[in-house]
């Protein structure tokens, strides 16, 4: 049996009703019973504190292998609280590779030291920016900015590459994942078929959305950063300035690795963005 910790989230959720499709039992464990109702998904969850391990270890007793896609802070509890399973499927972040000062991806670099170090088998999937599946992302919220404003100011010009990938293609990691073998602990990227500038990104994220083509300023990141929180909805978009710090550096990674030990080719993105705004 799977036990899917974070089960009422978008990619555990996405997970449960692909996992409910192929007939697979599996074991939803939630935090707030109102957010998992909502999913519309008719299977009985658990509910636990991820923070509280004797609480976690009954959620999770008898499950052979273990799913989390809760944030990265809350695997060691994950772990400590599941001795028995066999099978670990941990998401992390990207986020771990970001040169800048992140209290997140401190705790994904930090998460995936210890799992590598635990012995324990299974696989820790670093997913880059995550669109679509339903639900706010960044993808809607950059086009809902798009229909705002007149010129998108983007830090250095946003010439910084990223990679999303699609939450069905996420989520075909994740089913992967489970049944992938190999007798340790292993960590692997997981993104989207080819890196691209940023601001080819968001002319594509606009194409997709039926919106003119996007004019783009540059503005220093320094800059930009200081003037992120005079931000407000729905006037300007809100955006975080460690937001603006990760849009000046390149998110670019090989999916070898993920297409050799998953089988996993991502979806172009014009394919990804099409599908996203169908379902919009």
């Amino acid at each position: 049996m799977i036990a899917v910790i974070g089960a009422a989230g978008r990619s555990g959720a996405a997970l449960c009703r692909a996992l409910r499709a192929a007939g697979r039992p599996f074991r939803p464990v939630v935090r707030n019973a109102a957010h998992w109702i909502y999913t519309g998904i008719s299977a009985e969850a658990v509910f636990a504190e991820l923070d509280n391990i004797p609480e976690l270890a009954r959620a999770l007793a008898g499950a052979e292998t273990v799913v989390s896609t809760a944030p990265a802070g809350f695997t060691r509890f994950v772990l400590q609280a599941a001795p028995g399973a066999r099978r670990f499927v941990l998401m992390g972040s990207t986020r771990r590779f970001s040169r800048w000062p992140d209290p997140v991806g401190d705790a994904v670099r930090d998460t995936e030291a210890a799992f590598l170090a635990s012995g324990r088998a299974g696989l820790m999937l670093h997913p880059t920016m995550i669109y679509g599946g339903g639900g706010p992302d960044h993808v809607r919220r950059l086009a809902a900015a798009l229909r705002r404003l007149p010129l998108l100011p983007l830090p250095g010009g946003g010439t910084a590459l990223v990679q999303p990938i699609h939450q069905d293609d996420v989520t075909a990691c994740l089913l992967a994942a489970l049944d992938a073998g190999g007798p340790g602990p292993e960590a692997l990227v997981v993104a989207g078929p080819q890196p691209l500038p940023y601001r080819d990104f968001a002319a594509a994220v606009a194409a997709a959305a039926g919106l003119k083509p996007p004019r783009f300023v540059g503005i220093p990141p320094g800059l930009l950063m200081r003037l992120a929180p005079l931000a407000r909805p729905p006037l300007l978009p809100r955006i975080a300035p460690e937001e603006v710090q990760r849009l000046t550096e390149d998110q670019a990674f090989d999916v070898g690795p993920m297409r050799a030990r998953l089988g996993v080719v991502g979806r172009p993105l014009a394919q990804g963005l099409a599908q996203t705004f169908r379902t919009a």
